[in-house]
């Protein structure tokens, strides 16, 4: 029995294509769980009497579940396969919109719980997948076709989901979405008995509970990584999940202009994505694209220091997009890399770790951002403390390439 990971003899159903568009519409589809209060925050916040930021904790709770989840995800892959675990992902967090829309405090908290686990199990499950269906040449393009899922998801949760909820409530729009992953998980069930061949049985749950993370940090490539990931990600989700409220408190957008403003930035973050990868498989650069990419969200978070309602919609749109082509384009090169830097057949498993230290990040970058909004004047001057984040992320990768360029 192959570990998860390695590239399998035994041919998939439907081959990569068919592969990476599922694991794409998984990843997209979790997303939009994910982002669901978020891009609805203003309207939720009303209905709760509880402040828009607070979306900032809720999105935390999630990631802090999914970095949990992340350091076993490469153990539940070996044992289930990876299309089992991809199904458990959408059942699971179908059930969490369900809870959510209940509209308690308590119970919505325990609904994003269930939404992190499934948001944190896609990503180890794809790259099972995926990798042995994939040539080592093409790593970096076929992950960050894989990786638009996310910025796709937050097209559809900016572009749709405001709508719905003036249409139908907030809690309709929750309902829409859980019906939506409840579909997916169907959908894959015929797939199931071939793409899990290589599953092994007899991988016991309660092996390796955090042997992702210990299999990370013990390797210096994947360390700096994965502590990278950890500086980019916060920053990326303090993004994705203020940016409309951003455009309503600090431009007086109406929040259907701002979700269609997010749209637009999660839209060329998705291209941007296809565009980084393919860019690092031609020029053999992963590294190097990564220091390029921090450093452009470094300069694009201190450009909207001055955000007010006196800018043209054209240039709001303008610096919002390469803001997210930077901050929410980085993701597939960062999977390619720790594909490449892990060691064979632990694919899985260091996907995974990766994953908790990049999860950690995001748990701190949205809480954080919510924390000392109050201190700053406005949403947009936040940003400016957390260009921290990619300045340190781009030190990281400079350290390694001066390390590997010495050896």
């Amino acid at each position: 029995m192959q570990p998860s990971g390695t590239r399998s003899p035994v041919k998939a159903v439907g081959g990569l294509s068919l592969a990476l568009g599922l694991m794409t519409i998984v990843q997209g589809l979790a997303t939009v769980m994910m982002l669901a209060l978020a891009t609805m925050a203003p309207i939720v916040a009303s209905a709760l009497d509880v402040g828009p930021e607070a979306v900032g904790f809720q999105i935390s709770l999630i990631y802090t579940s999914g970095a949990f989840i992340s350091a076993q995800a490469g153990t539940l892959v070996n044992r289930f396969g990876g299309c089992t675990v991809s199904q458990a992902a959408m059942v699971l967090g179908a059930l969490g919109c369900l809870v959510i829309a209940s509209g308690s405090l308590l119970l919505m908290a325990f609904g994003s719980v269930l939404i992190g686990i499934s948001y944190g199990l896609t990503n180890p499950a794809a790259s099972q997948i995926l990798n042995r269906l994939t040539p080592s040449h093409r790593l970096g393009l076929v992950f960050s076709i894989k990786q638009t899922g996310v910025p796709l998801g937050g097209v559809l949760a900016g572009l749709a989901l405001p709508g719905i909820a003036i249409l139908v409530g907030w809690r309709g729009a929750l309902f829409v979405i859980s019906g939506i992953g409840l579909l997916m998980a169907i959908l894959l069930l015929p797939l199931r008995s071939n793409w899990d061949q290589n599953r092994d049985r007899s991988v016991r749950l309660s092996s390796s509970l955090f042997g992702g993370p210990v299999l990370v940090w013990r390797s210096a490539p994947l360390r700096a990584l994965a502590l990278m990931g950890f500086c980019y990600s916060a920053i990326q989700l303090s993004l994705m999940s203020f940016l409309v409220t951003l455009l309503v408190e600090d431009a007086l957008w109406s929040i259907v202009a701002a979700g269609v403003a997010a749209s637009v930035v999660q839209g060329f973050g998705a291209l941007a994505r296809i565009f980084w990868g393919a860019l690092a498989d031609k020029l053999d650069k992963g590294l190097e694209i990564l220091v390029v990419i921090g450093l452009i969200t470094i300069v694009s978070s201190l450009t909207i220091l001055t955000l007010s309602p006196e800018w043209p919609a054209s240039l709001v749109i303008i610096v919002m997009t390469a803001f997210g082509a930077a901050a929410i384009g980085w993701n597939g090169v960062f999977m390619a890399e720790v594909v490449k830097a892990a060691p064979q057949g632990h694919e899985g498993t260091a996907t995974g770790g990766a994953l908790t230290y990049t999860f950690a990040g995001v748990v701190l970058g949205p809480s954080l951002y919510a924390s000392i909004h109050n201190f700053f004047p406005s949403y947009a001057s936040t940003f400016s403390a957390l260009a921290i984040f990619p300045l340190l992320g781009v030190s990281l990768l400079i350290a390694l390439l001066r390390k590997q360029a010495s050896e």
